[in-house]
């Protein structure tokens, strides 16, 4: 019951967090611009952080041989890019404007679904294997969720939806992390190293996002100041830092 518990209960923050892009509606898009790259780059050192500081150890004293763990990370890193190729899954984290245009709402949607569902997952199958790592990875989602959460709000307004409709479709989708949670719970216990087969899997997935979707996104535009690159690296750093620290929960 106390990972059912630990596991719900944050896969709910995860999920309100999809109501953040209302706060934005009174921002200018230049400062929101900016802000969201800070919180990217923060975001960046989390999923890094939690990967190789939590997830690949834990995996490798999992397995006997190394061999599996790596393959599997390398396997996640793969089922992050056919579901970004093939299920036009976009982690974008700028408002849309002319110069950044986004997918049509509806393949945004489906796409967002697909990522709260293996968010789902991969919390659940991490508390199963500890309520420390449980923990530790829901916070790198939570990181990763804010900026792409604000991102997918200016999606769907820009799609032509009003700010009410596209905040409650917004939740609606986040919800579906429960059903991948729950298909963890309930299935995992009776999978013989289902957990500890999905920690290598998630760190893969981590570091996709991470290095493909998010970093790119910190290397775009040429007039960025050197104070800003700088401000950039260190919150990616500071992200990196807070899950050495979590270190000390386990």
């Amino acid at each position: 019951m106390l990972v059912w518990t630990y596991t719900l209960v944050s896969v709910f923050i995860v999920s309100a967090i999809s109501l953040i892009g209302i706060f934005t509606l009174s921002l200018r898009e230049g400062f929101l611009q900016r802000i969201l790259l800070y919180m990217v780059s923060f975001a960046v050192g989390g999923l890094l952080g939690d990967a190789f500081i939590h997830l690949i150890p834990d995996a490798f004293e999992k397995f006997e041989h190394h061999l599996i763990p790596s393959l599997l990370i390398v396997f996640g890193m793969m089922i992050f890019f056919v579901l970004e190729k093939f299920v036009r899954w976009r982690h974008c984290h700028l408002p849309t404007s002319e110069r950044h245009p986004h997918p049509v709402v509806f393949m945004n949607l489906v796409g967002d679904a697909v990522h709260n569902f293996f968010d789902g997952i991969v919390i659940g199958a991490s508390f199963i294997v500890s309520v420390p790592l449980g923990i530790t990875t829901t916070l790198a989602v939570i990181l990763h969720e804010i900026p792409q959460e604000i991102g997918d709000f200016g999606i769907l307004v820009y799609g032509g939806l009003t700010a009410r409709k596209a905040l409650i479709l917004n939740f609606l989708i986040a919800l579906t992390a429960f059903a991948g949670a729950l298909c963890s719970l309930l299935i995992g216990p009776h999978l013989q190293g289902y957990a500890e087969t999905m920690l290598p899997i998630t760190a893969g997935g981590f570091i996709y996002m991470a290095a493909a979707d998010l970093v790119p996104e910190l290397q775009q535009g040429c007039e960025v100041k050197a104070s800003e690159s700088a401000l950039q690296f260190a919150l990616i750093l500071l992200g990196i830092g807070l899950m050495a620290l979590m270190i000390l929960i386990e």
